[in-house]
């Protein structure tokens, strides 16, 4: 997978991490220290980087730093990169890079993580045990900021002048600032948030920030996305049914005639369905008739004519209701009777029209 482009978000602090490749130590003397220095403060001169703090330790850099656009970072960590590591390389008669991958870095929310920021990256000596004392390590600008010396790789945030109205004033509360002890939370999420290059602020200003740089500044939600079972629609529940109930219907005796009568004159019986009519047992008929019989007594006369076109052969009626059919065609070749798709009631005791 393709991975994001730097992330920069105009006139936004950044803090950025450099680390040594293996953990083997970037700086051996302080001929090493003061080589790196320079190489920063022409880099910074260059691309317009302002460097508000920063500190070398053996394993690692950190800084920072707020770029005037978008390549001042990059390019200024190119250069810096390009002339020490050939320097480091020519003196101790190595070759290959001298870091691990690519500088780290991350867009902080300057009003709630930049003074937090400045404190991890000066007192990162004093809590990975390399001296007590802050003031007593050299290679920070942390004695740039309580005023035991000045220094001109420095640029001073406006959140540090807003510390005090004077340089005194600034100084002593910087100093006791961090004498306080570090939120472990907040710490902890500075450090991921630059290791893995995503914004670190609020939420409002998190979204600010990708609108602004027009692109995602935090990570995607882990794992595939949820499937939502939508609740199957009544129509189509509906449907399902009444086809579930019409194949039902078709697999018992398709073209049955359902007889509810008898021969002194009850309900008609309906066909069910087209096709050969086929009398069930309770009615007055045994089995399929072709054609009513000449002189039958038979309660219901059937109207339907088979597909045939053999007609019904008048007899008499004994009085009994007709049969109806539902779905029989017209036969071309039928009874004088004339038998259409128009249905007409028969008269009761006879069997004509």
């Amino acid at each position: 997978m393709a991975r994001l482009a730097r992330l920069y978000v105009p006139d936004q602090p950044q803090h950025v991490i450099l680390r040594g490749l293996d953990q083997q130590p970037a700086f051996v003397d302080d001929q090493d220290y003061e080589l790196f220095i320079d190489c920063l403060k022409a880099a910074a001169r260059d691309h317009h980087l302002a460097v508000h703090a920063w500190v070398l330790m053996p394993g690692a850099v950190q800084l920072l730093v707020t770029p005037s656009d978008e390549a001042s970072l990059p390019k200024a960590m190119q250069a810096v990169g390009r002339r020490y590591v050939a320097h480091f390389n020519r003196r101790y008669a190595r070759r290959g890079t001298l870091w691990e991958g690519r500088y780290r870095a991350t867009v902080i929310e300057g009003e709630r993580f930049f003074l937090l920021a400045s404190r991890v990256v000066e007192l990162a000596p004093v809590r990975n045990g390399l001296v007590a004392a802050a003031e007593d390590y050299r290679w920070s600008s942390y004695r740039h900021h309580i005023g035991l010396t000045v220094d001109s790789l420095i640029t001073d945030h406006p959140l540090y002048w807003a510390l005090g109205n004077t340089p005194f004033e600034r100084q002593r509360a910087y100093r006791e600032l961090c004498e306080q002890p570090f939120d472990e939370r907040e710490t902890n999420q500075l450090m991921q948030a630059t290791l893995k290059g995503w914004v670190l602020g609020s939420d409002t200003y998190r979204d600010w920030a990708s609108r602004t740089a027009n692109r995602r500044v935090s990570p995607l939600p882990r794992g595939r996305p949820r499937k939502v079972r939508e609740p199957a629609a009544p129509a189509a529940a509906a449907g399902a049914l009444g086809a579930a109930a019409t194949a039902s219907a078709g697999t018992t005796s398709p073209g049955a005639v359902a007889t509810g009568g008898n021969a002194g004159g009850g309900t008609p019986g309906h066909v069910a369905g087209q096709g050969a009519p086929q009398v069930s047992s309770s009615g007055p008929f045994s089995s399929p008739p072709t054609a009513a019989q000449p002189g039958s007594n038979a309660a219901g006369h059937a109207s339907s004519h088979s597909s045939s076109g053999s007609g019904a052969t008048p007899g008499a009626n004994t009085g009994g209701s007709s049969g109806h059919s539902a779905g029989s065609s017209p036969s071309g070749s039928g009874s004088g009777s004339g038998s259409t798709s128009t249905h007409h009631d028969h008269k009761p005791g006879t069997g004509t029209h």
